[in-house]
């Protein structure tokens, strides 16, 4: 397609001095297309792959083996195009030969436009873009085009109705809406998407096109958007350049001369310089009352002299404000009702909506709309019976805001009745009983409820809430005002917990006849305080009304709320005795419902903080899982899930706990939950890959975990969680200076959340102070976290080493004795409970507070259990500190042998400090480090598997393979690395056909996503 030429050729009809805006647009599509200036087109550049794993990206055609190789076209470039300018200034004019010259240069074109009566209208402008793109397909080839994106994204565009369920948080949603544009900016490239009058458009899809903006960047699209600066919503702040540095374009009035040609080529060439003059003055030089008065001109026959000149005033007030609204009502009574109509109708206005809503015929309809046409006041579509629109939002808000105050408001209490008996639903209704006056009306309550829950579903809370607020002030009838209360709960659960604690503290004082209903509350409620790190007050709370409710199952659902809220409880006053009724009451529970899973999951949970034996909190663990534990049942929580398979990984079974993991990861994703669950989700499979020793992946799911917490906000759980995982590994990993810097960055210190988190958040600033030389800082903070969780039994060095810390601080800070005493008491606590790994572990920090051939004795104990055990980072620590020991009383034959292992285990773990440490042992004792080879994390060798074999069958493998006992030993600790369990485990890792589940073969960890 060949470049046009000349300023006249470059300029669209009508616009007059608007030249950089155009060569901005012109620059913006040939970087977009790919054209070199001033050079023919050529083939369009290859796209570049979207971010999102599960787009496929096109495959480029290939050249044909003996054709001489192509010159390589530029690169398609996309970006950001923005202008900002007042009402009527040409912006809608300027974007439609935008539009227009995408589409002759081939690009793909979405058009949407804010509007006035639309912004309460959720995703309004997002259907626009998308709509048109998606709405042809059946319904099968939707399924098929955006897979597990279907459920998510298509309630939000309208392309089918929500289904009952938890809905997306708004995340996710975004997250869909982003798949779904990147998909078609690949599929359909070039790109070109025009947004109109952003400031007007509804604040979920402007908050969703502004986060999507910076990605324009890296695919073939363009994205245009035109606002009025003085009216941008904050949810636009993107498009302002205050963060990008990216100013937006503005728009000037016209010179005198612009208005000057204006006028001659609307009104004749014969129009004297004085009445030129005259018109730019009256004007202002304002684009859109200069075409208008120039039509009015012309339409008048006014002859265009200084003579005709002191008229135009008067018709320039005819153009806007009281003179607009004095000019229409002089077309007569029902073309006023029409108008009124069609302003409060919005956009895409159907006629005969407009003519229900204005109490006229079709007939009638008709010929209104053509005086309107006539007056310049609705546009002339080119079609008789499509929709209705007018000419510039300037006349739809004059003509609104003229509307007598009573009388809108009745427009649209009756425009809520049309739009319901036109079959345009609740959700379209809502946005004009918003509008009206409080009566009492039950159908208003109705109706409003019903727009909110389909709101809610398709993933706006916040319209919902808006719905749901207007509905309370109704009022609705006294039996259904707690539901109402219960259903806006719903709404303010994700953005506004404390005000959600109120609406539901409010719905328990109405009168419930519904017992299921107060439940419910009273569920939701010890959820919100307890997310809300108000634990004391959730138990509380579910102690209270477990005494009032006279249903058995109720009272047992209650229970076990309450035994989960307890057992995250720091403080807990009761905890020795909680745990006594739990023992007694999940033992005599079979499992037959979801309630008695919940607290046989919980006895689990409260065996592993107490250093039961690892056996009998895996046996009741097994147990709650045989029925079956949903991650994504809104009305439960995911706490007892992930305590279920955190009692998996403390007893050195990490990889049965990934594949829990990982299962309910997907339900997250699938649900449309990719905030705070997703976040918990990645920051938690972080940390079973940190216990399993792989530090890189560890590294890659917890800053995906951080990313998305920081999207959650400040100071919250999941932030809390993912900046303590990111420092664990950080610190694992040798960089400190990164671990002290995210810890900082994120206000990672007192006061600490009152829950137990896991990993412990004062546990890791204990370990952080320590490990940046602050050992009476951390000795202070060890002790009072000792003080607190001594009584209560949470013990179990394996899940709570505040011990293992406590005595190393306690060494650093001139208390040798009371830190060996410390560290000893670890290791029994560790013996009872059974885990190799925590057994090695306590082991090796007592040899580092301990002097003397004795420190070798527990070195050597500690790798022996490590070895046994699946965490390969705890077992290069001790063979690194053993092989120093060893150095040291000079036996450095066995010293070397040991550091070599502990630096290959080291290096495979992207253990980088570690791998420093074990070098320099090394070089002490005059050795060489020997070229290292990595290992293969996921499979094993055909020695590996014959030994774990033997091993599964009771034999002994060092017989069974010929090989000394140390060698086989070496083969099983490797076995239980890359399975991820202990020799206890080994069974179940190998599955029933005897042989390894290989990874290939598990559930699948999603990647952490860019």
């Amino acid at each position: 397609m060949a470049r046009q030429d000349g300023r006249a050729a470059r300029l669209g009809f009508g616009l007059f001095e608007r030249e950089a805006a155009l060569d901005a647009a012109e620059e913006a599509l040939d970087l977009l297309t790919g054209l070199a200036q001033d050079e023919p087109p050529s083939a369009p550049a290859p796209v570049p792959a979207p971010r999102d794993s599960r787009v496929v990206p096109l495959l480029s055609a290939r050249s044909a083996p003996d054709a001489p190789r192509p010159v390589e076209p530029p690169a398609a470039q996309g970006g950001v195009l923005v202008y900002a300018a007042p009402a009527g200034l040409g912006k809608t004019t300027l974007l439609a030969e935008i539009r227009r010259r995408a589409v002759s240069r081939g690009c793909t074109v979405l058009s949407a436009r804010g509007g006035d009566q639309e912004q309460r209208v959720a995703f309004h402008v997002a259907r626009q873009l998308l709509q048109p793109q998606l709405a042809h397909a059946s319904d099968a080839e939707l399924r098929e085009r955006l897979g597990s994106w279907y459920d998510i994204v298509g309630p939000a565009l309208g392309l089918r109705a929500a289904t009952a369920g938890s809905p997306p948080d708004p995340q996710g949603l975004r997250d869909g809406l982003d798949w779904v544009l990147t998909h078609l900016a690949v599929r359909r490239a070039p790109l070109v998407v025009v947004l109109d009058d952003a400031h007007w458009a509804d604040p979920e899809s402007l908050g969703w096109l502004a986060s999507f903006a910076p990605r324009a960047d890296d695919l073939p699209m363009l994205l245009v958007v035109a606002y009025r600066p003085d009216e941008l919503p904050e949810e636009g702040a993107e498009f302002t350049g205050r963060r990008s540095g990216q100013r937006p374009h503005g728009l000037a009035p016209l010179t005198a001369d612009a208005v000057a040609r204006l006028v001659r080529d609307r009104i004749g060439a014969h129009a004297d310089d004085e009445f030129c003059r005259d018109f730019w003055t009256v004007t202002s030089g304002n684009p859109f009352e200069t075409v208008e008065l120039a039509a009015k001109v012309r339409d008048r026959g006014l002859d265009p002299t200084a003579d005709g000149a002191h008229e135009l005033r008067d018709l320039a007030a005819a153009l806007k404000g009281s003179g607009l609204v004095n000019r229409i009502e002089r077309l007569g009574t029902a073309t006023m009702r029409l108008a009124w109509a069609c302003a409060v109708l919005g956009t895409e206005i159907s006629p005969s909506l407009a003519g229900a809503l204005a109490g006229l015929g079709d007939e009638a309809v008709a010929d209104c709309a053509e005086r309107l046409r006539e007056a310049r006041v609705l546009a002339d579509t080119g079609t008789a019976d499509g929709p209705l629109e007018f000419v510039h939002p300037l006349v739809a808000s004059t003509i609104y805001r003229a509307i007598p105050d009573a009388i809108r408001v009745a427009f649209h209490g009756q425009a809520a009745w049309c739009v319901i008996d036109a079959g345009h639903g609740p959700a379209a209704a809502a946005r004009h009983l918003l509008e009206t006056h409080p009566e009492g009306d039950a159908w208003v309550v109705t109706q409003l409820r019903a727009a909110a829950r389909e709101n809610l579903r398709a993933g706006a809370p916040d319209a919902a809430r808006r719905q749901l607020a207007r509905a309370l002030r109704e009022p609705p009838t006294a039996d259904a005002r707690a539901a109402v209360l219960f259903e806006l709960s719903s709404a303010s659960l994700l953005t506004e917990p404390a005000t959600t604690v109120n609406q539901l503290r409010a719905a328990l004082e109405e009168p419930i006849s519904d017992e299921a209903l107060r439940h419910g509350i009273v569920y939701r409620l010890s959820q919100v305080l307890a997310h809300s790190d108000r634990l004391v007050e959730a138990s509380e709370l579910l102690e209270h009304e477990t005494r009032q409710t006279t249903d058995p199952r109720s009272r047992l659902r209650m229970q076990a709320e309450r035994f989960m809220w307890d057992a995250l409880r720091s403080d807990e006053p009761e905890s020795p005795a909680r745990s006594r009724r739990l023992a007694a009451l999940a033992d005599r529970l079979t499992g037959r419902d979801l309630t008695e899973r919940y607290i046989i999951g919980l006895r689990a949970w409260d065996a592993t903080l107490r250093a039961e034996p690892a056996a009998v909190a895996l046996r009741h663990a097994e147990r709650a899982l045989e029925g079956g534990l949903s991650w994504a049942d809104e009305s439960r929580g995911f706490e007892v899930p992930v305590l279920v398979a955190l009692t998996h990984l403390y007893a050195d079974r990490p990889g049965r706990a990934e594949e829990l993991f990982a299962a309910g990861t997907a339900e997250f994703e699938k649900q449309g939950w990719r905030g705070a669950h997703l976040s918990f989700a990645y920051t938690l499979l972080g940390y079973i890959r940190f216990r399993r020793g792989r530090l890189m992946e560890a590294e890659d799911f917890a800053r995906a975990g951080l990313r998305l917490a920081e999207r959650v906000g400040p100071r919250t759980p999941a932030l809390w969680y993912a900046t303590g995982v990111m420092i664990e590994v950080l610190l694992a990993r040798g960089r400190t200076e990164e671990a002290e810097r995210v810890a900082r960055d994120h206000d990672f210190g007192e006061p600490f959340p009152a829950a137990v988190t896991i990993p412990d958040c004062e546990t890791v600033h204990a370990e952080l102070l320590l490990a940046t030389g602050r050992a009476e800082d951390a000795a202070a903070a060890l002790a009072d976290i000792k003080r607190r969780l001594e009584p209560r039994g949470k013990r179990n060095p394996s899940c709570s080493p505040w011990q293992l810390h406590l005595a190393l601080a306690e060494a650093a800070t001139g208390s040798p004795a009371r830190a060996l005493a410390t560290a000893e008491n670890a290791v029994a606590r560790a013996r009872q409970y059974g885990a190799p790994s925590a057994i090695g572990q306590a082991l090796r920090v007592t040899a580092e507070v301990t002097d003397g051939a004795e420190r070798i004795k527990l070195l050597e104990e500690s790798v022996d259990w490590l070895d046994q055990s699946p965490a390969a980072y705890e077992l290069a620590r001790s063979l690194v500190a053993l092989g120093a020991a060893l150095r040291r009383t000079e036996r450095h034959a066995e010293a070397a042998d040991h550091l070599y292992r502990g630096l290959e285990t080291a290096q495979d773990c992207g253990a980088d400090g570690l791998v420093d440490e074990a070098r320099a042992e090394l070089a002490a004792a005059g050795l060489r480090p020997r070229a290292l080879h990595t290992a293969d994390g996921h499979s094993l060798t055909a020695r590996e598997r014959a030994a774990a074999r033997a091993s599964v069958r009771g034999q002994d493998p060092a017989a069974a393979l010929g090989i000394d006992a140390t060698t086989a030993a070496r083969l099983l600790s490797a076995v239980y690395r890359k399975l991820g369990t202990d020799r206890s485990g080994l069974a179940h890792a190998f599955g029933d056909a005897g042989e390894p589940r290989t990874e290939a073969e598990k559930p699948k960890a999603a990647e952490p996503a860019e």
